[in-house]
């Protein structure tokens, strides 16, 4: 194979695939050595996984996988989500009313478990535009076998999720109000044994920004309803270019 080599003789983009690996790993060990020199907070995660054990290969995995598992799909989730959002006010609205609900300034941990409809909102976002593609429905694989699956292509699927599979619907994650979903036709955290272990803290992480903004801001798509997104080729799905977007202040009633 023509990358094997290109590897072998350390050219073309083999040679920049291994500066980009060499870039990454000198960032990992820095963060791991600031860490170790006492620069930052001792009750990060980082810091927890330092506690225990002293393999820097680890710890060094640990922190790449919080660059790219843990930054990108959540700020490639989020985009997406205020795509939809400006295209459907009544959701924004529905976002609103559940929010007011809760009286404090800032939402704590509690409040954000209790806000069902963000919920809902957010998983019919990424059911829409999953930001990763991942496999989890249990099927038997045989040793050396390739898989691949779509996760954009399942969340759109009529055999999946009915006639209206292609709208924007939070409605379709509740359950007498309250959020009931998460099943393994909906792969986006994985699940069973596979399951991300950082599916919490990201949906507490993005719940935390959308309740932020929706309740303060008004954001605008620039193109409106006939906004045609593209994507950039990468680990994660996210937009080409960012979203354009006008975001406007609410005024207190």
């Amino acid at each position: 194979m023509v990358w094997k080599v290109k590897r072998m003789l350390n050219w073309g983009s083999e040679r920049e695939l291994r500066r980009a690996i060499r870039l990454i790993d000198e960032l990992a060990g820095e963060v791991i050595r600031q860490r170790k020199l006492g620069f930052a907070s001792n009750q990060d995660l980082l810091s927890r996984f330092m506690a225990s054990t002293d393999d820097d290969k680890y710890l060094r995995d640990i922190v790449i996988s919080f660059l790219l598992a843990g930054r990108d799909t959540v700020a490639s989730a989020l985009t997406t989500f205020f795509l939809l959002l400006s295209k459907h006010p009544q959701v924004a609205t529905a976002i609103r009313v559940e929010v007011d609900k809760f009286t404090g300034e800032i939402p704590d941990y509690d409040d954000l478990r209790g806000m069902h409809y963000v919920h809902a909102a957010l998983f019919e976002s990424m059911r829409l535009f999953p930001p990763d593609d991942v496999l989890a429905d249990g099927t038997f694989v045989c040793k050396d076998t390739r898989v691949t699956y779509h996760a954009y292509a399942m969340g759109r699927m009529e055999t999946i999720w009915g006639s209206d599979c292609l709208d924007f619907k939070p409605e379709r994650w509740l359950r007498d109000g309250a959020f009931s979903g998460g099943s393994f036709k909906y792969p986006v955290f994985q699940a069973g044994f596979r399951v991300c272990i950082g599916k919490e803290m990201a949906i507490m992480e993005m719940k935390s920004v959308i309740v932020s903004v929706v309740r303060d801001f008004d954001v605008e798509v620039v193109g409106g309803v006939g906004y045609t997104p593209r994507f950039a080729s990468g680990l994660t799905a996210s937009l080409a270019g960012g979203l354009p977007a006008i975001v406007r202040r609410r005024s207190k009633v």
